[in-house]
């Protein structure tokens, strides 16, 4: 067991309290991939003999740590690979560490009984053609030959898809890597018809992803809404922005502009879902200079309430149409 996935119970909007987390990852081993909001990769390889414990001992370590330091507490999985890690992360509860066995039939076992959907990766289209040929566990994805599944999903995309129902796991921990993408969802407590419910979701999504971006110092160039249907489909477009931003209102109009071209009109939604992605520091973006007036004072409250959601919590300031 060398690799663990780690994930804190940290509000969506302080993100900004990762780096000390990370920090407390990195006594154990410098081989540590930040996966923001709230999460982490850790290569364990070195520590497990430097400190004579397995990864899962090293994980009940960390969790008090964190509990202790910062009051947060964490779901840890363990794996030999980090994708099996990841898998086992969402076993995983707190207090209690999910591991995957390192032996080759533990392995195996582990993933059999598993939905097509539970492998990364795999989308809901190709899940969709691998049950339509019965193939809808990697226990039986793993046992189709290789042939088979090429012809169902592409020469590439099948060789991947076979390697990994059989446990094949070539994904490796890049040290202070940086996720290139954020994501915040929207769910509704039944499915949604009315169109200013799915315009308050999206602002309330755009002003979210926006605070995050911004306590991370970066910036996104593309925009993915993804809207899900009470018949579980789900339709998703993206669009480039005019220049890599963080600002709410900008991305606000674009997540607009996407849902109206959608045409959905009296569409069942279940979930509306942004996707901020293209992540670069803000330092290095360029900023058109405007002489709009409103632009530059909407900015400066941007600011303003940014430092008060840090200090009163998320909800301290909000837009008006958001306040019910």
């Amino acid at each position: 067991m060398t690799i663990l996935c780690v994930r804190f119970h940290l509000p969506p909007t302080h993100e900004a309290a990762l780096p000390g987390l990370l920090g407390l990852l990195e006594e154990f081993s410098p081989v540590v991939e930040a996966l923001p909001p709230d999460g982490a990769l850790v290569d364990l390889r070195g520590a497990e003999r430097y400190f004579g414990r397995s990864a899962v001992e090293l994980a009940s370590v960390i969790r008090v740590r964190a509990l202790a330091r910062y009051g947060v507490d964490c779901v840890i999985g363990a794996g030999p690979g980090t994708m099996l890690a990841r898998m086992a992360l969402r076993e995983a509860r707190p207090g209690v560490t999910c591991a995957v066995p390192e032996e080759r039939d533990g392995v195996v076992e582990f993933l059999a009984d598993k939905p097509v959907t539970a492998l990364p990766g795999v989308g809901t289209a190709t899940a969709r053609t691998l049950c339509e040929y019965g193939l809808d566990s990697l226990g039986r994805v793993a046992s189709a030959p290789l042939s088979t599944l090429q012809r169902l999903v592409g020469a590439r995309a099948g060789r991947e898809l076979h390697e990994k129902a059989n446990g094949v796991d070539r994904g490796r921990v890049v040290p202070n890597g940086v996720a290139r993408s954020l994501m915040t969802e929207r769910p509704f407590e039944r499915d949604e018809l009315d169109a200013g419910r799915h315009r308050r979701a999206l602002l309330s999504a755009a002003e979210e992803l926006g605070a995050r971006l911004r306590a991370l110092d970066k910036v996104c160039g593309t925009l993915t809404l993804t809207v899900r249907y009470a018949d579980r489909s789900a339709t998703s477009r993206s669009r480039s922005l005019k220049e890599p931003t963080a600002h709410s209102a900008a991305l606000t109009r674009v997540a607009y502009g996407m849902y109206e071209g959608l045409g959905l009109q009296r569409a069942r939604v279940r979930a509306l879902a942004l996707r901020a992605e293209g992540l670069d520091p803000a330092e290095q973006a360029s900023h058109q200079l405007s002489f709009d007036p409103v632009d530059e004072k909407v900015r400066r409250i941007e600011e303003v309430a940014d430092r008060a959601r840090a200090k009163f919590g998320p909800r301290a300031v909000m837009p008006g149409a958001l306040a019910a």
